[in-house]
C-alpha cells in the first residue's frame, strides 16, 4: 500500500518505507536526521534498560534491533553518497555527523545495562532452545560489548571511546587524502607520438577529459580505467610516480597521510592495551577465524616459502625478455606491467585489449546473471529506482516462484570524486518486522570505463577480463546479502560473518570467468557480434598463471606489512612504517621497488577500511573458495546441485553460524589448501 502524501517524511534520510530517495537528499538533510535518529535511538534505550523483569527476545533484543537498522540505513546512505558522488558540501556534512554516529555506538557497546540484558538472554534457562541465530546473536552481542569497553571502569572507558572517535575520524581523513591526491592530478599531453600504443578507447575517453578541463589534446588521470592502460603502454615513469606518492610528504601537505598512520598505529595499540590485549593484531582477531598472529604469520610465511621461487622464476625470465625484446638494460618497478604485457603478447598472442574488445558491457551482465541464474534458482531482471548518477542501475532478484529476495544497484564507472577500487556494501539488510520480510538492498561499486564516442560512433562500456572476475568477485559479496535467508538481525547477510571468510562467496564467484561454457555466452565481439574464439580462450587459459607467483608475493607483501604493522612494529624504536614495509619487500618481494614509493600513505584498505591486521583474509578465504569451487569441477561447472548446496549452506546461512561449519556443511570436510596451490599453478607438495 501506497502512503498518502501526508505520511512521507519531508526529510528522505528519515523515510524507510521503500528504498532510498537518492534524487532528493541533499547534504543539509543529514544533520536533522542523525540527530533525530539518534535521540530516536537513545529513546529506545531508556525504555528498554528502564523495563522492570527480565529481559526476552521481543522486549529487548528487536526494539534495539529496529532503532538500529533505521540509523544504519539512514547514515549508511550518507556514507554511500560520501563515496560516490563526493562533493565539498556532503563531505563536510558527513565530517560533521560522523562524530555523533561514533559516540554512539561507543556509547551503546558500552551501556551496562545492555550488557546486563545480553548475560540474562544468556544465562537464561530457555537459552539453549532458542533458533541457532538467535543464540549466535547474543554471543556475538556479549563479544562486542567486551571489545566496546563494557568491562572497563569509567575513566578507561571514557578514554576508549575518545579513542575509537579520533579514530573514525582519522580513517575518514585518510580516504579523503587519497581521493583528494587522486582527483588533483592530471597530466596533459598534446604530443600523440608519446600516446603510442595506448587503446583507442582510453583515448577518447582522455581526449573528453581534456575538452571539459578547456584543454587541447589528451587528459591522463590516476583512475584505474586510464592508469593501468597507460601504465603498460606509455608515459609509465611519469604516471607511475604520481600514483606511488599520492597523499605523501611529496604533494601538498595538507594530503600528507604521513602523520594520520602514525596517529592511527599509536591509537589502535592504545585501544588494545585498554582491553587487556598486548597490540592491536590481537584484538582485531578476535572476531575472525584466525586464532593468533602467530597463526597468520605461519600461514604467510607458508605460503611465502612455496611462492617465491615461482615469483623469482617469473622475474628472472621478465629480466630477460625486456633486455634481449625491449631493450631495457634493468627493471625498475615502474616498467613490471609494460613488460609484462609484452612478455604476454609474445608468449600467448594475445593482449588485454584485444580480449576486452569481446566483453561488452551488457553482454558481460547477461552472461554473469546467466551463471546465477543457473546454479542458485534465481532470475535477475532490470527494475528502476531513485538513483544518485545517470549512469547507475538497479535490478530486482527473484526466486523461482517471482517472490522478490533481493535488489541491487550497479554503478560500474569511474569518475571525478568517486572513491577509487571496487567494493559491495548494503543498503537495507534482511529483517523480519511481524509477518513482514524486509528484503536486503545491495550497492555494487566499480571504477571500469564508461561508454566514449570513438571516430563519431557511440561505443559500449568494453571490461577487460581482470575487469570482468573483479564484477563477478563484487557480485559474490552481493550474493551474500543477497541469498541469505536468516531474518535475525545481526546475521543476516555478511552480519556476523568473521571477516576472513568475507572472502569466500566473492572469489569462489571468480573462478567462473574461467571457464569455457561460461565466457562463450557472455562475450560478443563490440563490431562484429562474435563470440570469444576458443583458440583465444585456449590461449588465455594457458596464460591464466602467467606471473602467478609475483602476483602471490605482491599480495604477502602487503598482508606481512599489515599483521606485522599491528603486531610487532614498534614505532618508539625509531622505525617508520615505511621502513617496515622495506624491510619486508626485501625477504619476499622480487621487484626492485624505488625509494620514492609510498605505498602506505595511500593503502585504504588498511588504513580506512575494515582490513586492519586482517588484509591476510583475502589469501585465507581464498582457501576456502578455491576448496569450496573444486566440488563444482568435481560435479559439472554450472550443476545446480553443487549450486543449492553452496546457496543452501553458505550464502543462505549468514553469520548464523561459524564459517567453517558452513564450509563443512557445504564440502563435507575442512577447507585444504591443495585446490588454491593448483589454481595458481603450484604443486601442492
Amino acid at each position: 500500500m501506497n502512503a498518502s502524501p501526508e505520511s512521507i517524511p519531508a526529510n528522505p534520510l528519515l523515510d524507510f518505507e521503500g528504498l532510498p530517495r537518492f534524487r532528493e537528499i541533499s547534504p543539509e538533510h543529514v544533520g536533522p536526521a542523525v540527530d533525530a535518529l539518534l535521540a530516536e535511538a537513545r529513546t529506545t534505550i531508556e525504555n528498554v534498560a528502564g523495563n522492570a523483569g527480565t529481559p526476552t527476545w521481543e522486549t529487548f533484543v528487536e526494539p534495539l534491533a529496529a532503532t538500529h537498522d533505521r540509523l544504519d540505513r539512514a547514515w549508511g546512505q550518507v556514507g554511500h553518497l560520501n563515496a560516490v558522488v563526493n562533493t565539498v558540501a556532503l563531505r563536510e556534512a558527513y565530517n560533521a555527523n560522523l562524530p555523533k554516529v561514533t559516540t554512539f555506538h561507543m556509547e551503546f557497546g558500552q551501556d551496562e545495562r545492555l550488557f546486563a540484558g545480553y548475560r540474562a538472554l544468556a544465562a537464561a534457562p530457555g537459552f539453549g532452545e532458542l533458533e541457532r541465530a538467535r543464540r549466535r546473536l547474543i554471543e556475538n552481542e556479549l563479544r562486542d560489548f567486551r571489545l566496546s569497553g563494557a568491562e572497563l571502569d569509567a575513566a578507561a572507558k571514557a578514554r576508549f571511546k575518545a579513542v575509537e572517535e579520533e579514530l573514525a575520524s582519522l580513517a575518514a581523513r585518510f580516504e579523503d587524502n587519497v581521493l583528494d591526491a587522486t582527483n588533483d592530478y592530471g597530466l596533459y599531453v598534446e604530443d600523440a607520438t608519446k600516446l603510442a600504443g595506448v587503446p583507442e578507447d582510453v583515448l577518447a575517453a582522455a581526449r573528453e577529459a581534456a575538452e571539459q578541463d578547456g584543454r587541447a589534446g589528451w587528459k591522463l588521470t590516476l583512475r584505474m580505467p586510464c592508469y593501468q592502460p597507460v601504465l603498460q603502454c606509455a608515459l609509465r615513469e611519469t604516471l607511475y610516480r604520481a600514483s606511488a606518492v599520492r597523499a605523501s610528504e611529496f604533494g601538498k601537505p595538507e594530503w600528507d597521510n604521513t602523520e594520520v598512520i602514525r596517529r592511527i598505529l599509536e591509537l589502535r595499540r592504545e585501544a588494545a592495551q585498554l582491553l587487556g590485549y598486548v597490540n592491536f593484531a590481537e584484538l582485531s582477531l578476535v572476531p575472525k577465524m584466525a586464532r593468533t598472529p602467530a597463526e597468520v604469520l605461519a600461514f604467510l610465511g607458508d605460503l611465502a616459502v612455496r611462492g617465491k621461487p615461482y615469483a623469482e622464476r617469473d622475474m628472472v625470465e621478465l629480466t630477460a625478455f625486456a633486455r634481449a625484446e625491449l631493450g631495457l638494460d634493468t627493471l625498475a618497478a615502474r616498467d613490471v606491467p609494460y613488460a609484462s604485457e609484452k612478455l604476454r603478447q609474445s608468449r600467448y598472442s594475445f593482449s588485454d585489449q584485444e580480449v576486452k574488445q569481446y566483453f561488452p558491457e551488457d553482454r558481460v551482465l547477461a552472461g554473469m546473471f546467466r551463471v546465477v541464474e543457473t546454479i542458485f534458482g534465481v532470475q535477475i531482471h532490470e527494475s528502476s529506482a531513485p538513483i544518485w548518477h545517470p549512469t547507475v542501475r538497479f535490478f530486482d532478484v527473484r526466486d523461482a516462484t517471482q517472490t522478490l529476495v533481493g535488489q541491487f544497484y550497479l554503478d560500474l564507472y569511474a569518475r571525478p570524486h568517486k572513491r577509487g577500487g571496487a567494493w559491495m556494501d548494503n543498503a537495507i539488510n534482511r529483517r523480519r518486522h511481524g509477518a513482514r520480510v524486509q528484503h536486503p538492498v545491495a550497492y555494487l561499486t566499480c571504477n571500469f570505463s564508461a561508454p566514449v564516442v570513438q571516430n563519431g560512433r557511440p561505443r559500449p562500456a568494453l571490461f577487460t577480463h581482470d575487469e570482468v572476475q573483479t564484477l563477478f568477485h563484487e557480485f559474490g559479496h552481493g550474493l551474500n546479502l543477497l541469498l541469505t535467508q536468516i531474518d535475525v538481525p545481526g546475521v543476516s547477510g555478511l552480519e556476523g560473518v568473521e571477516w576472513d571468510a568475507v572472502e569466500l562467496p566473492s572469489q569462489f564467484m571468480e573462478n567462473f570467468c574461467w571457464e569455457w561454457d561460461v565466457l562463450r555466452h557472455m562475450s560478443a565481439h563490440v563490431d562484429t557480434g562474435e563470440p570469444l574464439p576458443r583458440a583465444l580462450f585456449d590461449r588465455m587459459l594457458a596464460a591464466r598463471n602467467f606471473q602467478s607467483g609475483l602476483q602471490l608475493v605482491r599480495q604477502l607483501e602487503l598482508a606481512l606489512f599489515d599483521m606485522h604493522l599491528h603486531c610487532d612494529f614498534d614505532a618508539d624504536a625509531g622505525r617508520t612504517p615505511l621502513d617496515l614495509l622495506r624491510a619486508i619487500r626485501h625477504e619476499v618481494a622480487v621487484v626492485p621497488w624505488p625509494d620514492y614509493d609510498r605505498a602506505p600513505n595511500s593503502f585504504s584498505h588498511v588504513f580506512a577500511g575494515g582490513y586492519a591486521a586482517g588484509y591476510y583474509s583475502y589469501k585465507w578465504a581464498e582457501v576456502l573458495s578455491a576448496d569450496a569451487y573444486s566440488l563444482f569441477e568435481e560435479q559439472g561447472v554450472l550443476a545446480p546441485e553443487a549450486g543449492a548446496r553452496f546457496r543452501d549452506e553458505v550464502l543462505a546461512r549468514g553469520g548464523s553460524r561459524p564459517a567453517l561449519e558452513s564450509f563443512v556443511a557445504f564440502r563435507g570436510r575442512p577447507p585444504q589448501i591443495d585446490a588454491l596451490l593448483r589454481h595458481n599453478g603450484m604443486s601442492a607438495s
